[in-house]
């Protein structure tokens, strides 16, 4: 795959700008864009994350643009942290900014650890055609009486040592429509050495979906 155009632009949000990152695969008309939420704020999580990094890659193999965008109070984005509810008004205002941008591009959302758990959290207002949470948050935000109703997959590592696999599995198994799980045996939170294997799942997930339309 070529590398994609890249542009750097702050977005609005709800409190100021938002520093973010667009990515477009190809030239001409965009039929889908993807949205990738980044790991917890306060523990180093930015739009460069090698997770997050991996996702847009995934997104851009199946010819979508993507924005990667920092949360409030990360890098050059306005605010400051707000315990997930602001945030997930930020992942938001990245979804308004692609739909203005590409209006007859169909939405993707995804998100890494904390912004997993964002992910899913915006997933009812934002309407997308696909979620993919990876490692999501769900022991660090709250997501009780969220299910995702799109088609949607859970990649999970079950060395996890920052979110607990058993949880993440469990809360996945109450949900209806429950999502695809691709469990990575061996991997750990940050998914050293696997992130090859991380983006063949998305991308399976998403071929898979797609033959099925």
């Amino acid at each position: 795959m070529t590398a994609p155009q890249a542009e750097q632009l702050s977005i609005p949000g709800p409190v100021g700008g938002l520093q973010a990152l667009v990515e477009t695969a190809h030239a001409g008309d965009i039929a889908h864009f993807g949205v990738i939420c980044h790991p917890h704020p306060l523990y180093g999580g930015s739009l460069t994350n090698k997770v997050v990094h991996t996702l847009a890659r995934a997104f851009q193999e199946m010819g979508a643009a993507t924005i990667r965008f920092n949360f409030r109070g990360v890098g050059a984005s306005e605010g400051v942290y707000d315990h997930g509810a602001g945030e997930t008004e930020d992942a938001l205002a990245a979804v308004a900014y692609g739909r203005q941008r590409w209006p007859r591009a169909a939405l993707w959302i995804a998100g890494f650890s904390f912004g997993g758990a964002v992910a899913i959290r915006a997933e009812p207002r934002a309407r997308p055609e696909r979620l993919v949470a990876v490692a999501p948050g769900v022991t660090l935000l709250d997501v009780a009486g969220v299910s995702p109703s799109c088609p949607w997959l859970v990649v999970q590592g079950d060395a996890d040592d920052v979110i607990e696999p058993r949880y993440v599995l469990d809360w996945a198994g109450t949900l209806a429509p429950p999502p695809h799980l691709s469990v990575l045996p061996g991997a750990g939170h940050y998914f050293h050495g696997r992130l090859h294997e991380l983006k063949q799942a998305v991308v399976g997930f998403m071929k898979t979906k797609a033959r099925e339309e």
